[in-house]
């Protein structure tokens, strides 16, 4: 077998590679995938990217495939439920905030004609590629992802601090940090 070189974060195993290889720094312009990891991102917060990944096939099972219109309409009685869902991160605040998060969501869908719209406008519809050389040339932040995590908040979402934001700009391609020398850069 041919060894790849990536960044070095993913070597932990095959579910980090295989998210590593086929997902992340892959623009997504897909409003339902956009969301699903706007989710799973706020989730992550405190916690490591791997804890979320492993829980994954959970969270969307636990929260009907990430359909935000559903999410949006969810009650007292599927809080609790989910508040005993062993398979997912059981906090109070991050599930009430997934559900005024969808709400906010639609909002912007309907003020924007969809979220990728609205989210893309602020890199010009396009990747930043910041070829990093290592990791340690990787921001937690930018004054990007600080702007965008501002104007969410405006709009009523939850848990989207700019390390949040920046971490879903990463995930879902509107930025390329991949390092130089990872063959995922350029596919």
């Amino acid at each position: 077998m041919i060894q790849k070189n990536r960044c070095t974060w993913c070597e932990k195993d095959d579910l980090y590679r295989d998210y590593h290889d086929n997902e992340w720094g892959k623009p997504i312009y897909d409003d339902d995938k956009l969301f699903e990891f706007l989710i799973l991102e706020t989730f992550q917060a405190g916690l490591s990217w791997y804890t979320i990944l492993a829980k994954r096939e959970n969270f969307r099972k636990a929260f009907d495939n990430f359909d935000y219109k559903k999410i949006a309409q969810y009650n007292e009685t599927k809080v609790e439920t989910l508040l005993q869902d062993e398979g997912i991160i059981r906090n109070k605040l991050k599930i009430r905030a997934t559900i005024s998060n969808a709400i906010a969501f639609i909002e912007v869908q309907k003020e924007f004609g969809s979220f990728s719209k609205y989210i893309w406008n602020f890199v010009d519809g396009k990747p930043i590629d910041n070829k990093p050389k290592t990791l340690k040339d990787v921001p937690a932040t930018t004054p990007l992802s600080d702007t965008i995590s501002k104007d969410l908040k405006k709009r009523g979402f939850k848990f989207v601090g700019s390390t949040v934001i920046y971490a879903q700009m990463q995930a879902t391609g509107m930025v390329n940090d991949h390092v130089m020398n990872c063959f995922s850069r350029n596919i």
